[in-house]
């Protein structure tokens, strides 16, 4: 096979590596390090130090708020729910809009953050995160009223056919918005937006590895004017979200992070039977068939891969490739993968820059050091560097089997395993076999082959052709199954899980009594078995018991002719 020869082809090293915090940012945005409750900075009674994982220089100590705190923030929000539920959504929307300027002006400074306190190299901080804030923005703060609007909603039922009806989508309460460091801006974005555009209020708790960026974002909303008590974003260690868990006046958790936090969060929020969304990530697979473009697919592959150094609940952990095709893929996905330039992540033509943390590069080293201890092969990378930083190199693994950790957990760091499968039923098989299922992905230059890709990969999102990007487009649902979580967010979909869908009907006829009201007689009974078959009965037969229910009392005084008349289509 092709592969035999390019093992150990060289990756780059970890070049520039930035020697201070000023390379990675520098500039004149003021780093908030306190909370924000009720539009007020919050000092706390703990700590914690944010950290350059580039550097591992220290960026600013934050100060963070106890059980206490919580506490406070969540009665900001209850206090606030009621004038905001109530506040027109065209004004909520002008918010939204002053905010998206804010960002839009401060777009540079905030890539630097992202990019500062992440690892992630600038231009990608750009792509990945303040991009699809900014897309968040602009799609709410247009389409909100329209999405919100009520739907009238015409009964099916003859009996209910003078009825108003239709549906309200109203405010739910107080939320808990409780995201990762991965992506700090597109995830809360993409949360919070809609939840406050929808009339809720939140209590935001980002990640502690990022948590300035996330502040960023409460005080750019403050700024924009956003009424106190609305959007609080609180510093809060891991050790204290429970206090967000339990406070009874939260109407329901958002969470996005790991299987085993999510199990925890789920059954904190199931004592007090609220509701909890949960997105814990994917171990997600690529389908290559036969006929896919091997270009096309191998440059879609390795970004898809590594992006944000393989730290994407989406990225592409397992690719199932049929075996016509598998040596050539595999040789230009080794050949591009060994392209990537990794290192400061401050300088315009890195690729990779570090992860975000040095326990998630423990697991990283540590999957792959076990699969190659059991017989796989690394064709590039394979161990952590020496030097500063939490640096992975982009890893591209070969000979590997179903029972590997690498192959089973999710790995989230720079890591894509290649294997070959003798068909394309073979490969879905074993793209399907995962706990998890956020994302997949089929590659092929076929309609029918992309349509049976789509029809049979189970997950909450299939792309042909393309891995990894609709997390960027505002109107694609976002959540999958099994372990990778409960529920969907962005868009339509995705806005009505931040609602209550509330049925309401209005009688405004002024008739005495209903057909349906008591008192229960004998008439009644008579009424009720004309009536059935005549609304449910087949072909012409149906109308023969039309007289009988014209000869009963109460259809002649509790029926309306005259909207009975207006939807005989319903009859017929």
């Amino acid at each position: 096979m092709i592969y035999l020869l390019v093992i150990g082809y060289p990756v780059s090293g970890i070049r520039h590596r930035a020697s201070s915090i000023d390379r990675c940012y520098n500039s004149g945005m003021k780093l908030q390090t306190r909370s924000i409750v009720a539009n007020r900075d919050i000092e706390g009674p703990r700590s914690f130090v944010s950290i350059n994982p580039a550097t591992e220089e220290e960026i600013a100590t934050v100060s963070a708020l106890d059980q206490t705190g919580a506490g406070d923030a969540v009665e900001a929000a209850k206090g606030a729910f009621p004038e905001w539920s109530r506040t027109p959504v065209k004004e909520r929307q002008k918010i939204l809009a002053r905010w998206l300027e804010i960002m839009l002006d401060e777009a540079e400074d905030l890539a630097r953050l992202v990019s500062m306190e992440g690892g992630k190299p600038v231009g990608e901080a750009r792509l990945v995160d303040v991009f699809p804030g900014l897309e968040s923005l602009s799609y709410y703060s247009e389409r909100l009223d329209e999405m919100l609007a009520f739907r009238p909603e015409r009964p099916n039922q003859v009996l209910f056919a003078h009825w108003q009806a239709g549906y309200r989508f109203d405010p739910l309460g107080v939320f808990a918005i409780i995201t990762p460091w991965n992506y700090p801006v597109t995830i809360p974005m993409g949360e919070i937006v809609p939840a406050v555009g929808a009339g809720n209020t939140v209590v935001f708790k980002p990640a502690s590895a990022t948590v300035l960026t996330g502040l960023a974002l409460g005080d750019m909303a403050r700024r924009a004017g956003m009424p106190p008590g609305v959007l609080n974003t609180v510093a809060l260690p891991g050790s204290v979200t429970d206090a967000l868990l339990d406070n009874p006046d939260v109407s329901k958790v958002f969470f996005t992070g790991s299987v085993p936090v999510g199990r925890h969060v789920a059954l904190r929020c199931a004592e007090r039977i609220i509701p909890a969304q949960l997105e814990l990530g994917g171990k997600d697979a690529a389908v290559v068939a036969a006929d896919a473009d091997i270009e096309r697919t191998a440059r879609g592959l390795v970004w898809a891969a590594f992006v944000n150094s393989g730290q994407t609940c989406a990225s592409v952990e397992r690719v199932y490739a049929e075996k016509p095709v598998f040596d050539r893929l595999l040789q230009r996905i080794v050949e591009l993968t060994g392209e990537i330039r990794v290192g400061d992540p401050s300088l315009p033509d890195t690729d990779m820059g570090s992860l975000t943390t040095n326990g998630q590069r423990d697991i990283v080293a540590r999957q792959v050091a076990e699969a190659i201890a059991a017989g796989a092969r690394a064709l590039t990378g394979g161990e952590p560097p020496e030097g500063p930083g939490f640096f992975y190199p982009p890893t591209v693994l070969v000979d590997v089997t179903d029972d590997m950790e690498v192959m089973r957990e999710e790995t989230f760091g720079p890591v894509m395993p290649v294997i070959p499968v003798d068909s394309l039923e073979e490969g879905i098989r074993r793209a399907n076999d995962s706990d998890f299922g956020l994302t997949a992905s089929g590659w092929t230059r076929s309609t029918a082959t992309a349509d049976r890709l789509q029809r049979e990969l189970d997950a909450g999102s299939v792309t042909i052709n393309e891995h990894l990007v609709t997390a960027g487009e505002v109107t694609g649902s976002w959540g999958g199954v099994r372990d990778s979580g409960i529920g969907r967010t962005h868009g339509r979909f995705g806005l009505m899980s931040m609602v209550n869908i509330k049925y309401v009907i209005r009688d405004m006829g002024g008739d005495k009594a209903m057909p349906w009201h008591y008192p229960y007689d004998e008439d009644f009974g008579r009424f009720m078995n004309a009536a059935m078959p005549l609304m449910y009965g087949k072909g012409l037969s149906k109308f023969a018991t039309l007289h009988k229910l014209a000869m009963t009392r109460r259809f002649r005084q509790r029926v309306r002719k005259t909207t009975l008349m207006a939807n005989l289509d319903k009859l017929l």
